[in-house]
Order: structure tokens, then sequence, then C-alpha cells
């Protein structure tokens, strides 16, 4: 088992990658303050998980609230029905809230813990790809809104972060696929090494091989861990992790949530961010071309929906967290493995990259 720390001091969680987690109540135990635990699932992955997870906390309190599955249900109304759910019992301050599942699940529980009478503790247990990479960890929460994802949220670090790469064995491929969208990201970012590992194992991780996926598990999360230690909320190099998120949100928002998975959007948008470097003389067209051939052995798209024009695009990214004055700031790259947030390219090479439908 690997066992990372994110340091936050007085607030620093470890994280555990290995197989056959789940149900190690020694790992969860620890981080239950009092009688009463919430789970959050949804409706596929509770049928898989919760019993066992369940079975894990014999003699407490155990609850749970079954969401629908799907991005496009991460919203204030699905929100309400878990306060709903937490009110009905009742649950008290020293409650745990637990979230098993995916990004979703860990996105709209870690909120619901840090609205919930002021802030509750909580533990994410993700079980898909992405979620175990990025989402579980860092402490960013939210909810999507019509106009924009994730535009309404906090800030809200869970006790522990409990990896199991066992529930990868039920993930659909298109899921594995959009997780390792994530996974290239890193490399992309700050971890050259780490790119040309991935470009030497990507059949393995597509093919599920445990060893490969723990070691690309631990090394996103090492690479995420280190960051948020240095920038929790975002101020300055932290918003480097959002390398294709400005475009890949505005694909999320433009198809309608849950029609383009936040991987599959994130990929294309990471490109894009690589075509428009590439335009602002930063980067080669060869390495333009090396990224997009690591996305499609992933599974990924290349190619942006062609429903979307120009001006469309604009106006959902302008609906993003890194605007400043309204100038949109984007994630761009020097080089692979080295990446600058910046609001100084060329606006004319940026609507180029936009109406761009072949990037490479």
């Amino acid at each position: 088992m690997s066992m990372l720390n994110v340091d936050l001091g007085d607030r620093s969680y470890p994280i555990h990658i290995a197989e056959g987690l789940l149900g190690n109540a020694d790992l969860i135990r620890p981080f239950i303050a009092g009688q009463q635990v919430m789970v959050i699932s949804n409706e596929t992955v509770a049928p898989l998980y919760l019993d066992a997870l369940v079975d894990s906390l014999s003699g407490l309190q155990v609850y749970s609230h079954i969401l629908p599955d799907g991005e496009e249900y991460k919203n204030l109304d699905v929100l309400d029905g878990i306060f709903d759910a937490l009110l009905r019992v009742p649950c008290d301050r020293q409650t745990t809230m637990i979230a098993l599942g995916g990004g979703v699940v860990g996105d709209i529980t870690g909120f619901a813990a840090a609205c919930y009478q002021r802030g509750v503790p909580f533990i994410q247990i993700p079980t898909t790809l992405l979620a175990q990479v990025d989402s579980s960890v860092g402490g960013k929460t939210a909810v999507n809104h019509p106009r924009g994802k994730n535009m309404i949220g906090a800030f809200y670090q869970p006790r522990c972060v409990i990896a199991d790469i066992s529930t990868l064995n039920t993930l659909d491929d298109r899921q594995l696929s959009a997780g390792l969208a994530e996974v290239i990201k890193y490399g992309l970012i700050r971890d050259l090494d780490f790119f040309a590992w991935l470009e030497k194992n990507m059949d393995r991780l597509r093919q599920r091989d445990p060893l490969a996926l723990a070691e690309a598990i631990r090394r996103s999360c090492e690479n995420k861990a280190e960051v948020v230690a240095e920038d929790e909320l975002e101020g300055g190099v932290r918003a480097l992790l959002n390398l294709g998120h400005t475009f890949g949100h505005a694909i999320e928002a433009g198809m309608g949530y849950g029609n383009w998975l936040h991987g599959e959007a994130v990929a294309t948008g990471m490109l894009m961010a690589a075509d428009l470097s590439y335009r602002s003389g930063w980067i080669s067209r060869e390495a333009v071309q090396r990224i997009g051939k690591l996305l499609q052995q992933a599974g990924l798209p290349v190619e942006p929906p062609a429903e979307l024009d120009i001006e469309r695009y604009l106006r959902l990214m302008k609906v993003d967290k890194k605007v400043m004055d309204g100038r949109i700031r984007l994630v761009l790259l020097k080089a692979i493995g080295s990446a600058f947030v910046s609001d100084d390219y060329d606006a004319d090479l940026l609507r180029q990259t936009l109406a761009c439908r072949t990037l490479i």
C-alpha cells in the first residue's frame, strides 16, 4: 500500500492507495468523529460497494443517501436533498459524511459537509480513476450552475482519502479513459518524466494492470499533494492544475452537462491550450502532436465539438474562476512538463484555436 500525505499543518491528511481497501475498518475508523455516519453514494456505485463499507462500520449509526448518477445531477436541487436526508435523521455536528463514488459524489458531498451545521467532517472514498487522481484530493468542493461549472462551492479538506484500486475493475472503458486525462495533465504541467512514463505504459493502464494503475495514481496524487500544500486556496501555482479546464468547462456547459464526460472535455481542452501555445510561439508543432498522440492512446477525444462557435466559447469561458477584470486567464505551456497562467496572449490567436476543428 502507498500512503501519501497532504501537508496542511493541523489539517493534514493521508491518501491511501492499494487494492482491497474499501472494507478496511482500521483505515476509516480513526477519522470518524462521532457515532453517526452518513454515506453519500449514487445508484451505480451503491449496489457494488455500499454494503462492504457499511459492514466495516459496524457498531456505528450508519445512514445512507443515494444520488442519481451523472454530472447533470451535481446541482443545488440534489444538494438540498442531501441536507434533507441529514436533517431527517437528524444528524448532529459530529456526524462524519463519507463520499463513496466518483467526482460528482465527492464534490457534492464535500460541499454538503462544508455547509451542514457550518461544517462536519468528511472522508473521500473515490471509486473512479478521475476521482482517485484528482477530485478527491485538495478540498475543492462544488456544484454546477446552468451558467457555469463548479461556480458554487467551497474549499473544504477531507480527513482522509482511501483510493481502492479494485473499484476500477467495475469502471467502464469510457470512464477509465476520462480519468486518464487528469493523469496526463500532471505530466504536462510539471512532470516530464511522468509524461514519458505514460507514453510507455498507456496500454498497460488501459488494460487495467494493477501495478501500472497504482504507479499512475501514486504519481498523480504526489504531484497534486505537493501543489495543494504550496497553494491550498489557488492563489498561485495551484491554478496550473486547471490546464485545459477553461476550454473543457465551456465544452461541458455548452454541450449540456453529462454529454461530454469531464475528462473528455479536459482532454480536448488541454490540446486546445497546446494549440494556442504553439500559435503563440511557446511550444513546437511536434510537441502538440506528441500530446495529441498520447491523448489518442488513452482513448480520449482530440477534436472540439463542431456545435460550439467562437462567440459561444468565449461567453462560456468568461464564466471561469480564473477570470480577472473581465480578462480570460488561461493555463498554457512553455514545454511539455512546464505550464504557466497568463492573460498575455493574442486574442486573435485564441479565436484561431477556437475555430480549429483539427488540432493534430
